[in-house]
């Protein structure tokens, strides 16, 4: 099998185990936020959600419930669907349907074969669409079958405004979510040993089908530039603006930022100064345990 970690990408003897995500109840992203709206710094988003990740407790938000096109944050629900059928290592084929896509590849040639957890690695490091394919062709048999299945996983969650159409987030008719429902699906992510290990990697090193190995650099700007961010999943097109999930952690306090629909290239700052806002004021409860 293809596939290796790059010496400075948090490398470890063993990956770790997952298993599947739920929803827990007493998550209260639903509740009304914590502190006033003139006492949250502004940023740009049209759409964001700011929560402690220990508890789900709302902290601060803008038009959380409104449903738009999320893009690749999407992503996330696709490797919660790939973690909950296991067998990370069992072989794939990339098959020639799988490559018909853009703009963000892989460039992975039909007949290669590669195990599910590097193409699962590469895909939440480098939001590759191809490998995007072959991880929900692998496991549902087609594209449509494996829509439905991220539809199932988003309700099991408590997402009640979504619809998912395919693994890549790539502009669908009828595909949407909310930043609300993209909060739940974060904090299921967050949960998840694999997800997190893989989505806090700046790097990762992908051995080709010939060989040849290439290093693959995160689309997360905020990791290596803002101490506490720990990682999770960026997203673009025309239809969806600038999104980002991002997670941060400081003292045994933990915060997700779901931003949708930001129009500028400041995502990035805005990220960094909300998640330093939240931190301040998110509940200390220790370290977060993994499933």
């Amino acid at each position: 099998m293809h596939g290796d970690v790059a010496a400075n990408s948090y490398m470890q003897t063993a990956y770790p185990v997952a298993a599947p995500a739920v929803y827990a109840p007493e998550w209260d992203m639903d509740a009304g936020p914590m502190f006033t709206a003139t006492s949250t710094p502004s940023i740009r988003a049209a759409s964001y959600l700011l929560i402690d990740a220990h508890s789900g407790r709302h902290l601060a938000s803008r038009n959380a419930t409104i449903p738009r096109a999320v893009a690749s944050t999407q992503k996330l629900v696709t490797a919660l669907v790939v973690l909950d059928a296991g067998n990370l290592d069992k072989p794939v084929r990339v098959l020639a349907s799988d490559v018909k896509v853009e703009p963000t590849c892989l460039g992975l040639r039909p007949g290669e074969t590669y195990t599910r957890r590097h193409l699962l690695y590469a895909f939440l490091v480098k939001s590759c669409n191809d490998v995007a394919n072959v991880l929900a062709r692998d496991n549902a048999g087609s594209i449509s079958a494996f829509a439905a299945k991220m539809n199932a996983k988003a309700r099991a969650l408590g997402c009640s405004n979504s619809s998912f159409k395919n693994p890549h987030g790539l502009t669908a008719p009828g595909q949407y979510s909310t930043a609300r429902d993209m909060a739940r699906i974060a904090m299921a992510a967050y949960r998840n040993g694999i997800i997190r290990d893989a989505v806090r990697r700046q790097y990762y090193t992908f051995r080709r089908g010939n060989g040849q190995t290439v290093t693959l650099k995160s689309t997360n700007e905020l990791l290596g530039h803002m101490p506490e961010c720990n990682g999770m999943k960026t997203g673009y097109t025309v239809a969806s603006g600038r999104c980002l999930i991002s997670t941060a952690s400081s003292r045994g306090r933990d915060v997700i930022l779901v931003q949708l629909g930001t129009k500028t290239k400041y995502i990035w700052e805005d990220g960094r100064l909300l998640m330093s806002w939240g931190l301040q004021r998110s509940s200390k409860s220790g370290s977060l345990a993994l499933r």
